[in-house]
C-alpha cells in the first residue's frame, strides 16, 4: 500500500504539492479502488511521453527533421513519407544531388553498387553506402553515412544519418533513428498476419495506430542482434539493446536490453 501512495507521488511531482494532496486523501483513494485507477492514468500518461517522436530521435541528425517535427509520434510519420520525399525534391541542390533516374536522387559523393535496384521515390544522402544486392523499393530516405547492405530490402521507411542496415535485412514502413544497428538477418515486419490494423502495446495499455503497416521506430544508438525479429508495431527506445535471434512486440525502453521474451533489464 505505502509502496503504491509513493509511486502515485512520484507521477505527480509538484502538482502534488501545488494542489495540497494529502496522504489521507490518498488512503482514502487507495481504500475505495480510486488510487489503482490513477496510478494506472498516471503511468499511462508517462508511458505515452516516453514514445514521443522527440524523446526517440534527434531530429538534428536527418534531412527529414522538420518533417518529423510536426508529429507526435513516429507511425504517424509512415503514411506521408511519399509525400514529404516529393515536397523535399524539389529543394534538393543540384550542386549536391543528381536524380540518377526517376524521382532517384543521389548525393554525388555517395556510393552505389552497380548492382544494387533502388526505385522512387528515393533520397540517399552524401557518404551513404547501397552496396551489391540492396534493394530499395520506393519511399525512402537514407541518411549521410547510412549503409544499406547485401540483400537488404527497404520499402517505405526513414534511416537516420549514421544507421545501419548491413546484411541479409527487411525493413518495411519503420524509422531508424541515428546511428541504430540492426544485425545480419533482422526482420522488420510491417503487416500483421491476419491484416487487422497495426496496435502498439505495453503492458495493459494499447495504442491504436489504424495503420495496415508500420513496423517499427528505432530510437536513436539502439541495437538489435542478429536474426531478430520485430514484430509490427514495436518501439525500440534509445541506446537500447535487442539480443539475437529474439522475437520482439510492443515497446523496449530507453537504455533496456531484452534478452528474450519476457527477459528485460536495465542497462547498467
Amino acid at each position: 500500500m505505502e509502496k503504491e501512495v509513493n509511486l502515485l507521488f512520484v507521477f505527480l511531482g509538484t502538482r502534488a504539492q501545488t494542489n495540497k494532496f494529502s496522504e489521507s486523501v490518498f488512503m482514502t483513494d487507495f481504500q475505495s479502488g480510486n488510487l489503482k485507477r490513477k496510478l494506472a492514468k498516471f503511468r499511462n500518461l508517462d508511458f505515452m511521453e516516453r514514445i514521443k517522436t522527440k524523446n526517440l530521435f534527434d531530429l538534428s541528425h536527418t534531412i527529414a527533421g522538420d518533417f518529423f517535427k510536426e508529429f507526435e509520434f513516429p507511425w504517424l510519420v509512415v503514411p506521408r513519407i511519399s509525400e514529404f520525399i516529393s515536397e523535399l525534391s524539389n529543394t534538393l541542390s543540384k550542386n549536391e544531388f543528381e536524380e540518377i533516374k526517376e524521382k532517384v536522387w543521389v548525393s554525388k559523393n555517395a556510393f552505389i553498387s552497380e548492382h544494387a535496384e533502388i526505385s522512387g521515390p528515393t533520397i540517399i544522402e552524401s557518404s551513404a553506402e547501397i552496396r551489391f544486392g540492396a534493394f530499395i523499393r520506393g519511399n525512402v530516405i537514407v541518411g549521410k553515412n547510412s549503409i544499406v547492405g547485401n540483400s537488404t530490402e527497404l520499402k517505405n521507411c526513414i534511416l537516420f544519418d549514421n544507421a545501419q542496415a548491413p546484411h541479409f535485412n527487411y525493413i518495411g514502413d519503420s524509422i531508424l533513428g541515428f546511428k541504430s544497428h540492426i544485425g545480419a538477418g533482422v526482420i522488420i515486419s510491417n503487416l500483421k498476419s491476419d491484416k487487422s490494423d497495426v496496435s502498439i502495446n505495453f503492458g495493459q495499455t494499447k495504442i491504436e495506430t489504424n495503420l495496415k503497416k508500420f513496423g517499427a521506430a528505432l530510437g536513436d544508438f539502439s541495437e538489435v542482434g542478429c536474426n531478430a525479429v520485430i514484430n509490427p508495431g514495436t518501439i525500440v527506445g534509445k541506446s537500447s539493446v535487442v539480443y539475437p535471434l529474439s522475437m520482439v512486440r510492443g515497446v523496449v525502453e530507453s537504455g533496456y536490453i531484452m534478452k528474450g521474451a519476457g527477459n528485460v533489464v536495465k542497462k547498467e
